[in-house]
């Protein structure tokens, strides 16, 4: 006898899933993706914290810098107006002694004009004349003395090679007795004082001779 084919064992097939499967995969899936879990949060609300009281520490550093350069500064400051009190001091004292020492050479040179005065009413005016001659060389070497005690010395001219830094041309004048560039003449004494130069001397400068002397 043959078989039925209608009697034939069916085929099993898997069963698809239900939709309340899927839907609760889909929502585990949306409630918890990669990189939001609950421990991950409370790392980056960490990174937040420790971020935001490092940015408290330099507000406050930056203000305690501040603080420090205005201290500075006024201190400068403080410096500065101190350094200018004390420079000015100094001038003022600077110019004292040299007005003291000048205001005896201002006496004799007062004396010396008594003395020229009385000349014409003197009962021997050759004799008045050479003391006050004498009074007048009397004041010019103090003077000196003075200026010398101060470092104020002369500047050696005449003879002396033409040197610009010490010496002010006012004419050139031909010579067959001195080598061109020397110094034939001072004009105005020239002093300085130490490597300073107070004035220049004015000084005639020589020059090659002329074809026609």
């Amino acid at each position: 006898m043959s078989a039925d084919p209608n009697d034939s064992q069916p085929t099993t097939h898997d069963s698809p899933p239900e939709a309340d499967d899927v839907a609760d995969a889909d929502s585990v899936d949306r409630e918890d993706p990669a990189g939001d879990r609950p421990d991950d949060a409370e790392a980056l609300a960490g990174e937040v914290e420790a971020l935001r009281e490092e940015v408290d520490g330099l507000e406050d550093e930056r203000e305690e810098l501040n603080e420090r350069l205005l201290r500075k500064a006024a201190e400068l400051e403080n410096v500065r107006r101190r350094m200018d009190r004390e420079k000015k001091r100094r001038h003022v004292a600077g110019k004292e002694t040299v007005l003291e020492s000048m205001l005896e050479v201002l006496d004799d040179f007062e004396r010396s004009l008594d003395a020229a005065q009385d000349l014409d009413v003197s009962d021997d005016p050759e004799s008045a004349y050479e003391t006050l001659e004498g009074g007048v060389e009397m004041v010019y070497r103090k003077f000196q003395d003075q200026l010398q005690s101060l470092g104020v010395e002369p500047i050696e001219a005449e003879g002396e090679p033409f040197d610009e830094q010490l010496h002010e041309a006012m004419m050139r004048q031909p010579s067959e007795d001195a080598a061109p560039g020397t110094v034939l003449q001072e004009i105005q004494r020239g002093y300085t004082m130490g490597d300073r130069v107070l004035r220049h001397s004015r000084v005639v400068v020589a020059a090659e001779p002329s074809e026609n002397s």
